[in-house]
């Protein structure tokens, strides 16, 4: 039987020849593309568009708003590769196939990674449509993608993780929003399994351990771009408000509509800062 860490390998490999013979583009900036948030992927000016189920080794995804399509193209000048739709834990899919997307970008050329998501507010100070900067994250999913046989070619055994959102790019991301009046958040992210939303304990808890807003995605995707050594800006757009006093029941239907009115600010803070990096 063939050591997982080679078989992981493996199939990058064949992922990516098979998208070779597609597009010769060498996308050096990345995005993932959350929870309402796929028409973002109208600014980019597509060479090819690829549906997941066309993919080698590519999971499907199977979440409402969640388009299922990898597109090539350029995007304020750069050649990037974007995810319009990504894979959920809670999707039963293992973290090595939820990764796996950004093993493939990795292998294609990218260097960045732009990750957005939807999330829930614990912060008091946060409103429904705020923009937040992940500046630090705590992983609640119970696994993590790096566990198991580590395949030195694609990272070191045990990755630092003092930086997993970069600086660099949070000041840029800050200096963009001064000049456009776009109001943004900072703080720490937390991922939970789900797909059920919290109960008022479990968000009181949150709070306490100092996470400021909570989803359900991000973190094994930034895990395993910082294992592969890619510089990675996260993004979320608050969907519901999750203050335990004055909890009030919230559909999917609310959450992407709410994403939807914070996408175009999101939008134009991405896009210009592409074309700065």
């Amino acid at each position: 039987m063939q050591p997982q860490h080679l078989e992981l390998r493996e199939q990058i490999n064949e992922t990516v020849v098979s998208l070779r013979q597609r597009t010769s583009a060498i996308p050096t900036v990345g995005i993932i593309l959350g929870t309402g948030l796929g028409r973002m992927a109208h600014e980019i000016e597509p060479e090819i568009i690829i549906p997941y189920d066309e993919i080698p080794h590519f999971p499907l995804s199977t979440v409402e708003s969640h388009h299922g399509k990898l597109i090539i193209g350029t995007l304020s000048g750069k050649t990037v590769v974007a995810m319009q739709g990504r894979f959920h834990f809670y999707e039963g899919y293992t973290m090595k196939q939820i990764t796996f997307p950004v093993r493939v970008m990795k292998s294609l050329g990218v260097e960045t990674l732009l990750i957005s998501n939807a999330c829930g507010a614990l912060n008091p100070l946060y409103r429904k449509a705020d923009i937040m900067l992940m500046d630090d994250h705590i992983n609640l999913l119970g696994d993590n993608p790096l566990i198991g046989a580590n395949d030195n070619t694609l990272g070191v055994r045990f990755p630092d993780m003092s930086e997993p959102y970069s600086q660099r790019l949070i000041d840029m991301a800050e200096e963009i929003a001064l000049e456009n009046a776009i109001k943004l958040q900072k703080g720490v992210y937390v991922a939970v399994p789900g797909p059920n939303l919290e109960t008022r304990a479990e968000y009181r808890f949150l709070r306490t351990i100092g996470a400021d807003v909570v989803g359900m995605s991000t973190i094994p995707e930034n895990i395993v771009a910082r294992h592969a050594g890619m510089e990675v800006l996260g993004l979320s757009i608050v969907t519901d408000e999750c203050f335990p006093e004055a909890l009030k029941p919230i559909s999917v239907a609310e959450i992407i509509e709410t994403a939807g009115r914070a996408e175009p600010l999101l939008t134009k803070l991405l896009v210009e800062l592409v074309g700065r990096l």
